[in-house]
Parts: structure tokens; sequence; C-alpha cells
């Protein structure tokens, strides 16, 4: 695990564990981890309480991830366990943000009486999508950091789930509160990335009641696990460019996703700047940025019971989570 999880650039975060004790904030450079509750005078409980200070934090991680004084009290990552890297205030996410992900879904989704080709249908969604990039509208809603769980952690199918589905994406951590930001400065207020997969169950996203309600975000993504999140934390500065990253979701070895992040209609900054028109952004939340083609609905293959997906971004590791059917009750 350590050897596949390694980030790029000279030192990430996350959140660990010995078996049996308490997770604790740390330091990952290489194959060791320190412990920054103890390595750091304010004693941080966790990794947002890092990251809330961040501006005043940063240099002093630099400093100790060069530091080779063993009496720091560094220890091996092998046979530690590694949790989610943070658990965020609020979640903000962004849909239909792939021009060839929303292409895809238009197609699976055609009615069987749309008088439109498979042409004429993607035609049109690219039409659309031209416009919201040229109107500045992306698609953002709220997720639950309840549904967050770990980056090696088994994931439980829900028994109401009919069509869950796999979405891996990029992650943005916010740094400090942010309102009413301007494109041109939005990067400034991220501290990192991370690797998101935002599981969905296709079947319950349209509401079958009333199509005129719309979505129904909360029933078909924020089940228990629904977000498996990590291995790590990078840093902003590790990441060269956020336009330039693959995204990659093996299912049980067979490459599922493969997409960079060239696809994004709206990038980071223009996420974290529409996003802070409206809500305010605070220190350890998260921006999940949409996800790439290459969804189950797409392969006509959901998730079931025993699957293992492998998701990777550039630079920022690997997640490798496990699917468990829930018994019924």
């Amino acid at each position: 695990m350590a050897t596949l999880a390694q980030p790029v650039g000279p030192f990430a975060l996350g959140t660990f564990s010995v078996p049996d004790g308490e997770p604790f904030p740390g330091l990952l450079v290489e194959d060791r981890v320190l412990d920054l509750s103890t390595a750091l005078d304010r004693a941080p409980s966790g990794v947002r309480a890092v990251v809330e200070q961040w501006e005043e934090t940063l240099p002093l991680l630099h400093a100790l991830a060069t530091d080779a004084d063993t009496a720091l009290g560094w220890r091996p990552l092998e046979g530690l366990r590694v949790h989610a890297p943070l658990e965020p205030r609020q979640i903000f996410q962004s849909g239909a943000n792939y021009r060839q992900h929303v292409i895809d879904l238009e197609v699976a989704h055609r009615s069987p009486d749309d008088p439109r080709t498979v042409e004429e249908a993607r035609a049109e969604i690219a039409a659309v999508m031209d416009r919201r990039a040229a109107e500045d509208l992306p698609y953002v809603f709220i997720g639950l950091p309840s549904a967050i769980t770990g980056p090696y952690d088994d994931v439980v199918l829900p028994s109401w789930a009919e069509q869950p589905d796999w979405e891996l994406e990029l992650a943005v951590v916010i740094a400090k509160p942010a309102h009413q930001v301007p494109v041109t400065e939005a990067l400034e207020y991220v501290a990192g990335y991370t690797i998101a997969n935002d599981l969905t169950d296709r079947a319950t996203v349209f509401r079958r009641d009333m199509k005129a309600i719309g979505t129904d975000w909360l029933r078909s993504k924020n089940a228990p696990g629904f977000t498996p999140l990590g291995p790590w934390l990078v840093p902003a500065g590790s990441i060269a460019d956020t336009d330039d990253l693959r995204v990659t979701l093996r299912l049980n070895g067979e490459t599922m996703q493969d997409e960079s992040t060239k696809d994004m209609l709206f990038g980071v900054a223009r996420l974290v700047s529409y996003i802070s028109r409206t809500a305010q952004l605070l220190p350890g939340d998260l921006v999940l940025t949409g996800s790439p083609a290459g969804n189950g609905i797409h392969w006509g293959r959901l998730l079931r019971d025993g699957d293992v997906m492998e998701g990777s971004i550039t630079g920022l590791g690997v997640q490798r989570t496990r699917c468990t059917a829930e018994e019924p009750s």
C-alpha cells in the first residue's frame, strides 16, 4: 500500500492511527510519518486544525519534512491505519463538469421515445455545455461529511441502492475563509488536493414521484461511506497544473475511467470563485470538481458485492476500496 500510494512533493498530510489507537494528524515523508499533534507547538487535534492555520504552519511543515532528528518520533508508514485525511465542515460538489461524461450520461438516459439520433443528442448537449461555460454557470450542490470514509475502508452498498456507481474526482481542500472571491485570486484560498470517489445510486438521482422536483442528491449520494476520501492531502504547491492531471479508476483491475482534468468545463479557480459568490467556504472544506467519463452507467456494469475500486490521480496517490453488500434487515 505505501509504495503505490506515494504522493508527489516533499511531503503530504494524512490522518493515521496505530492498531486500537486514536487517529492523529500526520506528516508523511516517503515511507515515514510524524505525529503533528506532538511535533507542533499548537498540538493540532486533526488535519483540519492544521489547515485552519495553513499560512503560519506551512513553513513549519516544510522544515519538519527535512529534519532528520530521530528524536522527533518518526514512525514507519507500514503498520499504520490510514483514515480519510481530514473531516470537513462542508462539502461542495460540482456536477456535469466533464464534457465527455455529460455527453455519455445524456445518451444513457435518453427516453426510448426520443426522436433524436445519438449524434443529435450529443451535439445538443455539447451546445448546452458551451453555453454554460460562456455564461459561467457551474452546477454545484451540497454533500454531507457523514458520507466520508477512509481510502482503504470497505464501502457498504445499501440494500436499497439499485444502481450504485463510481465517480472518481479531484477534491480541493480550502485553506482560509473565502467569500466573494474573484477567479484571479481563488487559488490563493486552496491548501491542497486529495482524491474523492463520489459514489452515486443512479436509480435515485431523479425523483420518480414528481419529475419537476428534479435531482435527489440526499438519497443518491449521501449514504454512510459513499465518499471514500484520500489517502493524502497534497499541498497545492506540489501540484504544478490542476488542469493537467490524470483521473483513473480501475474496477477489479480493469480501467473504467481514464481522463485528464483538461476535460473539465470549469477548473478549480472558477469553481471556488463561483461557490464563494453565495456561500462562505471555510478552512478544511472540500470542493469536489466532478467526475470524468467512464462511469458504470456508461459501461452497463454497476457496483456489486466483492468489487474492488482502485482510484488514482496524478501526484495524489492511490485509494483502494472494496464493496460489500449490506445485510438485509
